[in-house]
């Protein structure tokens, strides 16, 4: 009972350390009880169905044990956050679904600044004019536009990584769009 009161008042990194030291599973099931909730929610949202969210809890879960002893993770939190999206996003390309995503009405439209990202070598005068355009944008625009367009990144990557709201994420790709299009057009024209 002393021994479950003193591990419960380790913070995650300490819970870390004392498992790869000792090799006791008490350490790592402390540490994992933490973040169910957030490994659950994870697949939950990639998955979209209850049973295979569980099924994939406990597989992370399995998966997890000789992983902590091969990697550096600085935060425990987001490291596992990783870990289970990354483990749903396999399982999904095992199914081969799609992971639907909500475009806003117009988005498609001006095709022609798609067809410049697309391209696999533009001629240079199209590339200056793109880069040129880009620079333009304002800073939130230009970024979310690089990140969604050549770093092929989702709506929730871009989130993650700039901690802008998913929301302003959408609407910087669709202003930004609009925008480049109008400054191409008129480099172009």
């Amino acid at each position: 009972m002393i021994f479950r009161k003193h591990i419960s008042n380790l913070t995650d990194g300490e819970l870390l350390e004392n498992y790869r030291k000792s090799g006791n599973n008490e350490y790592f099931g402390e540490l994992y009880n933490r973040y169910i909730p957030l490994i659950y929610g994870v697949c939950l949202k990639y998955l979209q169905h209850t049973e295979q969210a569980q099924d994939s809890v406990m597989q992370i879960f399995e998966d997890l044990l000789p992983k902590l002893f091969n990697y550096e993770i600085g935060e425990f939190r987001t490291w596992v956050y990783s870990v289970a999206k990354n483990h749903c996003l396999q399982q999904l390309r095992k199914t081969q679904r799609e992971i639907n995503v909500d475009f806003s009405t117009g988005f498609m439209k001006n095709d022609e600044v798609l067809h410049l990202f697309d391209e696999e070598e533009p001629d240079e005068e199209r590339m200056r004019i793109l880069k040129r355009c880009l620079e333009k944008l304002p800073e939130h625009q230009r970024t979310s536009i690089v990140h969604f367009f050549m770093d092929e990144m989702s709506y929730v990557d871009i989130v993650e990584k700039t901690g802008f709201a998913l929301k302003r994420v959408k609407s910087y790709i669709q202003n930004g769009k609009r925008n480049l299009t109008i400054c191409i057009q008129r480099s172009i024209g």
